[in-house]
């Protein structure tokens, strides 16, 4: 049986920043959190575990996805005026807001890529996890990783281009 007690002290505060920093919601990473416990424990009956963190970062990072698209599927039928809602920043300077709507821009692109794709570039690009790493956790070869990782930023990009193009300069007056 394994110390949870130990597991949580040393590896929760980074797994729960995973689902933290895609959600931008506390409520949501408790919840996505617990969810991830609760995965890996059912998956440590089935397998020896060998990297607690990496597991259950790679679970709370899958479990945010799925609620950031169940997120924004319920927001498509409830209108788009409801999309503010989920801004997760407060309403601040200017610089606050820019950033507060490009995070949620890029939620909303990384809901609508393949799952896979959106689990390999939320644990390299946000976790700073090795495509090595990556690799290891998904069951794939490394260069694999590199292809998901060039779709998923080609496919951010092109829908992150129209945003970025209407965003003030920081030179104006």
């Amino acid at each position: 049986m394994p110390d949870w007690s130990a597991i949580l002290s040393r590896d929760g505060p980074v797994v729960w920043q995973t689902a933290y920093r895609l959600l931008g919601n506390s409520a949501d990473a408790d919840e996505c959190f617990q969810e991830a416990c609760l995965a890996a424990l059912a998956a440590s009956g089935r397998q020896t575990v060998r990297d607690w963190r990496a597991l259950l970062q790679r679970m709370a990072a899958a479990r945010a996805m799925d609620r950031l698209r169940e997120r924004y599927r319920r927001a498509r039928h409830e209108g788009p005026g409801d999309l503010a809602a989920f801004a997760g920043s407060d309403p601040g300077p200017p610089e606050g807001a820019t950033a507060g709507e490009l995070a949620e821009q890029l939620r909303l692109a990384l809901t609508r890529l393949p799952p896979q794709q959106a689990e390999a570039f939320c644990l390299h690009a946000l976790d700073g996890w090795s495509y090595a790493e990556v690799a290891d956790q998904l069951g794939l070869s490394v260069d694999h990783v590199g292809v998901l990782l060039h779709r998923a930023r080609k496919q951010l990009r092109e829908r992150l281009a129209a945003h970025l193009d209407h965003q003030p300069s920081a030179e104006a007056p």
